[in-house]
């Protein structure tokens, strides 16, 4: 790789890789290990094509989703592991019920299947079309859709303070920054 290219890539790595971690832990489940190892894996990849990538966050993202997708199929009959601390702490700002709810929320998360937490991160996380994570998933839109259904059900089953009223995506997680947002 040339050196402009080198500093490039710092230079994206050091600005973009908190952001992609959330998104990462966010895939994983909550596990901070597995998340750092894939975000890992997902540089890597893109260190080694970065003088072709037009959209260094677009191709890292994939990276991500598609990454986790295989470590899924892989790992179909492996328990899932649950972490009984979030991997970041609280503020001030974050104190009270929206802090209660986004805790719930985040256990919530980890209770539902891959697939469903895939379907929610992509779909109302990082705001993507029913086309797009079909295709990231490699699943048909009408999968994705009764996915969706039945993982924000479950979701509001398991927190009722969301309620129909209150949706999954209208709840701001874990000071989530949103795609396209400087973290």
């Amino acid at each position: 790789m040339e050196a402009s290219n080198h500093d490039e890539f710092r230079e994206f790595v050091a600005m973009r890789s908190t952001a992609l971690l959330r998104l990462a832990v966010l895939l994983t489940g909550g596990d901070r290990h597995a998340a750092e190892d894939l975000l890992q894996i997902a540089l890597m990849k893109a260190y080694g094509r970065w003088s072709r990538i037009e959209q260094p966050e677009a191709y890292v993202r994939q990276v991500l989703y598609r990454q986790q997708v295989n470590r899924w199929r892989l790992r179909r009959h492996r328990a899932e592991t649950m972490v009984p601390v979030l991997p970041e702490s609280g503020t001030d700002a974050d104190a009270g019920a929206e802090s209660e709810l986004r805790v719930a929320l985040w256990a919530a998360l980890g209770r539902l299947t891959k697939r469903q937490r895939a379907v929610v991160v992509l779909r109302y996380f990082e705001d993507l079309p029913e086309a797009e994570v079909a295709a990231l998933l490699g699943c048909p839109v009408g999968t994705v859709r009764s996915t969706a259904h039945r993982s924000l059900a479950k979701l509001r089953s398991l927190v009722p303070e969301l309620g129909p009223e209150r949706p999954a995506e209208q709840v701001q997680p874990l000071s989530y920054t949103p795609k396209g947002v400087q973290g």
